[in-house]
């Protein structure tokens, strides 16, 4: 310290000497921290799942011997490797919108098979009801020819059980038959027309069923020849109004259609008469009433 004070140019010397090894030590560090960054960047070139978040708050911790043009550098190099990083939840949702896009696309392909589905039961059950109503068209066309043919040629046989006429397909059942002749053919009609001359084609078919009705009975005669002609049954057989009758087209219709089946009052029926020009009405009261077409009242 004397000598300091003896001689000042000792003491400024001294100093220039300490600045320059300072200035020689800062220029050396400077060098070794590039060197530093170089590898830096390097290393994180090579590791591209490395974060940038990591990566920035690694190298920006607060260092007191770090200058601000190194930590600049550190930043640039920073910015450099950021776009290469991407976040890995990216990749899930990319990968949920395909699941979604997938799902619904299959609910649209299950939309899609239901409406075909549901199009195909329809033309099925349409196609169905089509066959059916052709079938029952068939049928009643068959039904029509069948029974248009029996009123242009009525059966020649009849078939009874002990309550009732039966239809001709159902002969099977039957415990006695009747044929028919000319004759009695040709009384049915007659009859038919002198008692329901005037009367609607129902009433014309009931008279034919009630002289059926009688020959089957076991309390009546067992031909048409002898039903019609029974004492004090029908009124045109005792004033002669039969012989001088002709059937007309709706009492042969009537006759054929009763004898083919068709009735217009039940098995049970076997009296008829008019209530306005009737002189006995013996069986108004004391026979049971049944129906009523026209002017005749039937009774049972």
């Amino acid at each position: 310290m004397l000598i300091f004070k003896q001689n000042r140019y000792i003491a400024l010397l001294v100093g220039v000497i300490l600045v320059c090894f300072s200035a020689i030590s800062l220029m050396s560090y400077g060098q070794v921290a590039e060197g530093g960054v170089q590898e830096t960047t390097a290393k994180l070139a090579n590791k591209p799942s490395t974060t940038a978040s990591g990566l920035l708050r690694t190298s920006l911790l607060p260092d007191r011997t770090r200058t601000a043009a190194q930590q600049s550098k550190l930043k640039a190099a920073v910015i450099q490797l950021s776009p290469a990083w991407t976040p890995e939840h990216h990749v899930e949702m990319l990968s949920y919108k395909d699941l979604e896009i997938l799902k619904q696309q299959k609910l649209a392909r299950e939309k899609a098979s239901q409406a075909q589905a549901v199009m195909s039961a329809t033309k099925a059950a349409a196609l169905k009801a089509k066959q059916q109503a052709q079938t029952v068209t068939k049928g009643s066309q068959t039904a029509s020819k069948k029974v248009a043919a029996s009123l242009q040629h009525p059966p020649t046989t009849l078939f009874f059980t002990r309550t009732k006429l039966l239809p001709q397909d159902q002969q099977s059942k039957a415990t006695w038959n009747y044929t028919v002749s000319d004759e009695d053919l040709l009384l049915l009609q007659k009859i038919v027309m002198a008692e329901a001359e005037g009367e609607p084609y129902q009433g014309k078919v009931a008279v034919a069923n009630v002289v059926l009705n009688r020959l089957r009975s076991a309390n009546f005669p067992d031909t048409i020849y002898k039903v019609i002609y029974q004492k004090s049954q029908f009124s045109p057989v005792a004033n002669g109004r039969l012989k001088r009758v002709k059937p007309n087209k709706d009492s042969v219709q009537a006759v054929n259609a009763a004898l083919s089946g068709v009735k217009e009052v039940t098995d049970d029926t076997y009296f008829f008469l008019s209530l306005t020009l009737a002189q006995d009405l013996t069986v108004h009261h004391s026979q049971t009433y049944a129906k009523t077409i026209g002017n005749h009242t039937f009774y049972k």
